[in-house]
């Protein structure tokens, strides 16, 4: 199938339960490109833009003491800040309007690659006194446009949608890795207490030139023989959360956050391509009765991180997939807002996390939440 070249091209991205999932690729006048997913070929309009420029990402500096690479980005500090609903970003588009960051007047799920970028595949040269190791922050960073509605979350899209979501993903991964990222992350923030600035439902993807610290030491620790599907199995009864078609929702003994949870299929795989039909639709399911079981538990939208720790380059062997939910609350309180969860000095210093809840009490009051309402 195809369209004209203004409409962009419309391609077979992935399948879903049997059912076809379409990919419309619609170039934009700045470079980027926009994904339109749909369980519909998207034939919405597209409303016209003028050229623009684009930031083509900063630069990665090494940090001797810590042995990292770090980006840095001065251009992000002039990025969408709260804006109002008529200036969303993440909105579709309307005639005679400028256009949004999707510049059609509707869609169903949408990826584009973030204006204010932190990696770019055209990274420029780093700029570094020539004392300081850098190098080119090659890459990519793109955000996914859960729905066109301007509120929402994992549990209330639905699971039809969470499908679409995972199918975006997977086409996504083959795409970034068939160029050679060393390690893909898709990840959701949400809330403001871990500075959300557009509260439309929304995620990223970062993909990085190289595989970062706490990457590394965790496929260093699978390769060395950490199996984390015997854990699963021998710590079921006490930190399991909820079971939905061989993937587990499980608070791990050794978190770091009150209430850290993790999303794990019961059987070691790479990724979520590895992943059966079953698997992919318990996975998705999971990820938001995650969410939908914090909400409730702490009486308001839970602020949490949300990533896909899928493996990185030269891992693949060992890894074991997991999605992990590190939220910022760590107590509801009478008036709703909940207590918060600082990363002090001690925890910012040395990485040495203070944990006020255990985790066996944090998967205790998540399995007493009950369902009372269908998504």
């Amino acid at each position: 199938m195809s369209e004209n070249e203004h409409s962009g091209a419309t391609t077979l991205a992935h399948t879903v339960g049997g059912r076809p999932v379409y990919r419309r690729d619609l170039p934009r006048p700045d470079g980027r490109y926009t994904y339109l997913y749909g369980y519909r070929p998207n034939t919405a309009d597209v409303v016209p833009e003028e050229p623009s420029e684009v930031a083509k990402g900063g630069e990665l500096r090494f940090h001797p003491l810590m042995g990292e690479w770090n980006v840095y980005a001065p251009h992000r500090q002039n990025r969408t800040f709260k804006p109002s609903a008529a200036d969303n970003p993440l909105a579709p588009s309307i005639p005679g309007l400028p256009p949004t960051d999707i510049p059609v007047t509707d869609f169903e799920l949408a990826v584009f690659e973030n204006k204010f970028t932190s990696l770019h595949m055209e990274a420029p040269d780093p700029g570094a006194p020539d004392h300081v190791e850098a190098a080119r922050a090659r890459g990519r960073c793109d955000v996914v446009v859960y729905t066109p509605e301007d509120h929402g979350n994992l549990w209330s899209v639905g699971q039809d949608k969470r499908r679409l979501l995972l199918a975006a993903w997977l086409d996504r991964y083959a795409t970034l890795q068939s160029e050679g990222h060393a390690f893909i992350m898709p990840f959701e923030s949400r809330g403001e207490e871990v500075g959300v600035t557009l509260s439309h439902p929304h995620g990223q993807i970062y993909s990085f030139p190289h595989v970062p610290q706490r990457q590394q030491r965790a496929g260093e620790a699978f390769r060395a023989g950490y199996d984390l599907a015997a854990d699963l199995d021998r710590m079921r009864e006490t930190y399991d959360v909820a079971e939905v078609g061989g993937v587990r929702a499980w608070c791990p003994p050794y978190a770091r956050y009150p209430f850290e949870t993790w999303v794990v299929p019961t059987r070691k795989v790479a990724g979520p391509w590895e992943m059966s039909e079953d698997e992919q639709d318990g996975f998705m399911h999971l990820l938001g009765d995650v969410t939908r079981r914090m909400d409730a538990y702490f009486g308001r939208d839970t602020a949490y991180m949300l990533s896909l720790q899928a493996a990185p380059k030269g891992y693949e062997a060992d890894w074991h997939f997991s999605a992990q939910f590190f939220p910022l609350l760590r107590a509801p309180t009478p008036d709703g807002k909940g207590r918060v969860k600082y990363l002090a000095s001690v925890e910012q210093h040395t990485q040495v996390f203070t944990v006020d809840v255990m985790p066996e009490f944090a998967a205790e009051q998540l399995r007493q939440q009950t369902l009372e309402t269908g998504a």
